[in-house]
């Protein structure tokens, strides 16, 4: 691409030969300046662009459009006056020019551009039969007459699989000679938007319609998967039919009279689409009814399909001459002989039986419809769990069917795919699109499935992409308060039975809630589900926990573990068990952080019991003091002989029977937050040293090993073997309290040693005193045998 510099277009504009002079001036509708990049000659005007580098003759075009500037580009016009003595001489005046397109590569856009699915051109000319039917529908309460051809208001599709044919006939309003120039050699001009501006401007403008149509180009989707079109249609506005007829690329259409008898339709419009080689496909009968079954199940008027069908028959089989000579020599009677044929034809079939129940009130449709609309909608076996049939007026206005399924989907990996198809959204009753990224529900309530029907929902042109506005916002609210009140119904039921399954199938769903979506906390805890210290066989929710708490219990106290039996035997709960505080285990791995994320609950803090600064609410001052005194100074020694394994030692308030325990710090992960993120593939391993880094070891002043060590540092602090203790009381501490230690083997060999320190000599007494006596070997005694009475 060329560009031509400003100053050399002004050099070129200056030179007396290439001067274009002219007399007349046109108006100029636009205030923005025409730029000086124009240059002529008397006999034909020629200009050049800087978007094109070329010439531009006025035998071939009229104008030329700068694009990058939005200015027009056209032929420079001076005046032969002569110079007058005014300091500021008038503007020369600009010249208005029309938009010019290249036809074919216009409609190439279209059809290429707008439409990234091919199957959705049947969708798009079903609609438009629709709206012709529709328009007829409402004219005819006014005129009867438009419907004395044809009574039946249907829509037929046949296709010739051989010949790769598709043909689409409906019996609306059909078109004169002048609509078929309008509607479809007007590009982007909609009719339906037409009809609609005029209903609006009537005086039933109030009137309910059923129209699609609103952008004009659904028309030309056809050109997907065709190289011609031929559309005939009869109005009965005219006593004549005509035909349009038009090829994919190419810039021109024919219309002409329909002269062939065979051919005549009593009212509507027929599209004969000849399908491109690749695209023949679309052409076999069982495609164009499963298309048909997905995107207009549900429009308002029977849509017919041409399809082959068989009716079974018994016919006679002749008999065998020779059994035939026999019978007759038998004389006896005989039964002919008969077999079982499938005899083929083919016929018209109703393609969408399926009714929109959510047009309906809800009082009148039964839960067994409900059922029987889930399984036929998304191919389910089971019923689902509940159901919420609604309608939405005011700013936004839709009808949508909501339901959550009993069945979690094969692998349950839904959780981690946003894009499911479980909900179909629907304009106006066609079908627009089931692949959405968050737009209508957000990642954790992708479970739900349902249908939503709305009038004027911000769809771009090929209907494919909802469009992200205010409206759509609204809408996304909307349905997700409906879904959590499905759910919230079913937590309520008398069946208990049913919210088990919800939650076995999508309770991590819902903890997923919690991290992503803060402004429904208040709507997700009250369906959250845990086991706790007292029900570890059946799981509570947080308003059971907070019914059961302690009048004097400010805080809602948790532990995650693996499994309960972990949770349950973790050294951390000694003392709130001693006290009956309730305890919850967060046993699945995403439990912790939902928790923390909740942060609260009807004004109780989560609070985690393997974190440093647990208060339990019975702090007694002067026994910590005294406490403090006896043992502070253990606990540094301790610290000093630990060295940088731990942040600090400190005496514990949450232990009786262990004599000591581990605890991360207050910001940092705790032990099987930590087990987790060592076991992420892809994890951060240099976070993980920083999150690990605060460690606090707890002592319990009143074990024994404890007191032991407390002596031994009074009396001798570098005594071998109470160093060595303190190491395998921490490592031990580290086991118990969820850690993995870096050196297992190290851990091992100081059992190991301890063991043998423990039982050293403790049975080598008394192997002594019982050991077995000596036995001394006989030989045996050679015995001839005797027989009776002395002789051998």
């Amino acid at each position: 691409m060329h560009r031509v510099s400003r100053r050399s277009v002004s050099a070129a504009l200056r030179a007396p030969a290439l001067r274009h002079r002219s007399v007349a001036a046109a108006s100029v509708s636009s205030s923005n300046p025409v730029p000086e990049s124009a240059v002529g000659s008397d006999n034909n005007t020629r200009w050049y662009s800087a978007i094109t580098g070329g010439r531009c003759g006025t035998a071939r075009h009229s104008s030329c459009l700068n694009l990058k500037s939005g200015l027009f580009l056209g032929s420079r016009h001076e005046s032969t006056a002569v110079a007058t003595d005014s300091a500021n001489p008038p503007p020369p005046p600009a010249e208005k020019y029309e938009y010019q397109a290249e036809v074919s590569r216009l409609m190439d856009l279209i059809v290429n551009s707008l439409y990234s699915n091919k199957e959705v051109f049947l969708r798009e000319l079903i609609s438009n039969a629709s709206d012709a039917l529709d328009k007829l529908r409402y004219l005819s309460v006014t005129d009867s007459q438009l419907l004395k051809d044809a009574v039946d208001l249907d829509i037929r599709i046949q296709t010739d699989n051989d010949n790769g044919i598709i043909t689409i006939t409906d019996s609306g309003i059909g078109m004169t000679r002048q609509e078929l120039v309008d509607c479809l050699g007007t590009i982007a001009q909609s009719g339906t938007a037409k009809f609609l501006k005029a209903v609006k401007e009537s005086k039933d403008a109030s009137s309910d319609n059923n129209l699609i149509g609103q952008f004009g180009v659904g028309f030309y989707s056809a050109f997907l998967v065709a190289d011609k079109i031929v559309v005939s249609s009869k109005s009965p506005k005219s006593d004549r039919q005509y035909v349009w007829e038009g090829e994919a690329n190419a810039s021109s259409y024919t219309i002409r009279e329909e002269t062939n008898p065979e051919n005549l339709i009593p009212r509507g419009t027929r599209l004969t689409l000849y399908l491109k080689r690749d695209d023949k496909g679309f052409a076999h009968p069982e495609r164009i009814q499963k298309l048909v079954k997905n995107y207009s199940q549900f429009v308002s008027f029977p849509i017919y399909t041409w399809q082959e069908k068989g009716i079974t028959k018994e016919v006679e089989v002749d008999e065998d001459p020779v059994e035939a000579k026999e019978g007759d020599n038998e004389n006896v009677e005989k039964k002919k002989k008969t077999k079982k044929v499938v005899e083929r034809y083919w016929d018209w079939e109703l393609t969408n039986e399926t009714q929109p129940i959510w047009l309906r009130n809800p009082k009148e449709v039964t839960t067994e419809e409900y059922n029987e609309f889930y399984k036929k909608t998304f191919n389910e076996y089971a019923d689902p769990l509940a159901s919420s049939h609604f309608t939405t007026e005011g700013e936004v206005e839709f009808r949508s069917i909501l339901y959550v399924p009993a069945v979690a989907p094969m692998g349950k990996d839904d959780m981690l795919n946003p894009k499911t198809k479980n909900i179909r959204l629907y304009v106006k009753r066609v079908f627009i699109s089931d692949d959405f990224d968050g737009e209508l529900f957000p990642r954790y309530l992708s479970f739900v499935k349902g249908v939503v029907d709305s009038n004027d929902l911000p769809l771009n042109v090929s209907r494919e992409i909802l469009q992200e506005s205010r409206i759509v916002r609204i809408m996304r609210k909307r349905l997700v308060r409906k879904a959590f009140d499905m759910i919230l119904g079913i937590s309520m039921s008398e069946n208990k039975a049913d919210y088990e399954t919800f939650w076995d199938n999508f309770g991590k769903h819902l903890k997923l809630g919690c991290i992503e979506d803060r402004e429904n906390h208040k709507c997700l805890a009250p369906l959250l589900r845990f086991f706790s210290s007292q029900s570890e066989d059946e799981m509570i929710s947080l308003d059971e926990y907070v019914e059961n708490m302690k009048p004097e219990q400010k805080d809602i106290y948790y532990i995650a573990a693996d499994s309960v039996s972990s949770a349950r035997n973790a050294p951390f709960l000694e003392r709130l068990l001693e006290k009956d505080l309730e305890v919850l285990y967060l046993v699945d791995p995403i439990d912790e952080v939902a928790i923390q994320n909740l942060k609260s609950y009807k004004e109780k803090n989560f609070v985690d019991i393997s974190k440093e600064d647990l208060d339990l609410g019975d702090k007694n001052e002067e026994k910590e003091k005294v406490t403090k005194e006896e043992f502070g100074q253990t606990c540094d020694w301790i610290k000093k002989r630990l060295g940088e394994k731990v942040a600090s030692v400190q005496i514990s308030n949450r232990l009786s029977s262990s004599p000591c325990v581990l605890v991360s710090g207050k910001f940092g992960w705790s032990a099987n937050m930590e087990r987790l993120m060592k076991a992420q593939t892809v994890g951060d391993t240099s976070t993980l040293e920083f999150m690990k880094g605060r460690r606090v070891f707890e002592i319990n002043p009143e074990h024994p090993i404890i007191r032991e060590l407390n002596l031994a540092h009074k009396s001798n602090p570098d005594d071998e073997d109470a160093l060595r203790a303190i190491d395998l009381l921490y490592d031990a501490a580290l086991v118990s309290s969820g850690y993995t230690p870096d050196n297992p083997a190290q851990l091992g060999g100081k059992i190991y040693e301890m063991m043998g320190m423990a039982i050293s000599g403790k049975w080598s007494t008394f192997d002594s005193q019982h050991s077995p006596p000596r036995t001394e070997t006989l030989e045996a005694e050679v015995v001839e045998p005797v027989e009776a009475g002395g002789q051998k």
